[in-house]
């Protein structure tokens, strides 16, 4: 008895989603001769940053201090001619309605800069889970067409295996543009910021059993 034939395909999908998050960066810093008021300064800026999110608190989603920096300025006799100190906090906001007033408030804050924003989806989104389902559609859908290209039929699934053995691909979409600012604007606009779509990509290999296609042989 000859083994049961099959049909190996790759299912895939590309589904364009409406990012759930968007992350900027602020940088706060201080310069002065004196340490303790470089300190003192960096200190009281980030806590005027510190405010300000708190009054969005229930956009934001996170945020984290995540790098301090504070060093001396010398010449070449080592001589220190200032101190140097700076302050960098991620923020991960989930209500896009507010973003871009929080940012250009944050901008207007004294020594402080932004960056971004840079939209993406949350690692556990259901985006990814229709992503591999919509894949696994498409790979029936292949098999199917295989089959009946053979003059037969799917019979069965021998092997379905994630391409690659791991979660679908997120590829993000160019945002329509990033914003950077800084402190010093003579007034605070409005600012509406264009969410980027985000590009999810999923992918699966399947074998199927197929039922024994009928060939015919030609007459000449």
């Amino acid at each position: 008895m000859t083994d049961q034939p099959v049909v190996i395909v790759r299912g895939e999908a590309h589904n364009e989603v409406d990012p759930e998050i968007a992350e900027f960066a602020i940088t706060v810093s201080a310069r002065d001769k004196d340490r303790p008021e470089t300190l003192r300064r960096l200190t009281e800026r980030l806590d005027a940053v510190r405010r300000v999110l708190g009054e969005y608190s229930e956009a934001i989603e996170k945020q984290a201090s995540s790098q301090l920096s504070v060093y001396p300025e010398t010449k070449r006799s080592e001589k220190v001619t200032a101190y140097v100190g700076s302050v960098y906090t991620n923020v991960t906001v989930k209500d896009f309605s507010v973003l871009g007033e929080l940012m250009l408030r944050l901008a207007d804050l004294d020594q402080t800069s932004i960056a971004g924003p840079w939209w993406s989806l949350r690692p556990d989104s259901p985006a990814y889970g229709a992503a591999r389902r919509a894949a696994i559609e498409d790979a029936i859908s292949r098999a199917r067409d295989y089959a009946a290209a053979l003059g037969c039929e799917v019979t069965g699934l021998q092997q379905l295996a994630d391409a690659g053995l791991g979660q679908p691909e997120t590829r993000i979409m160019p945002m329509a543009r990033a914003a950077s600012f800084s402190a010093g604007m003579e007034a605070t606009p409005e600012l509406a910021l264009d969410p980027a779509r985000q590009e999810v990509h999923g992918a699966v290999e399947a074998r199927f059993t197929i039922t024994n296609p009928v060939i015919r042989a030609t007459t000449r």
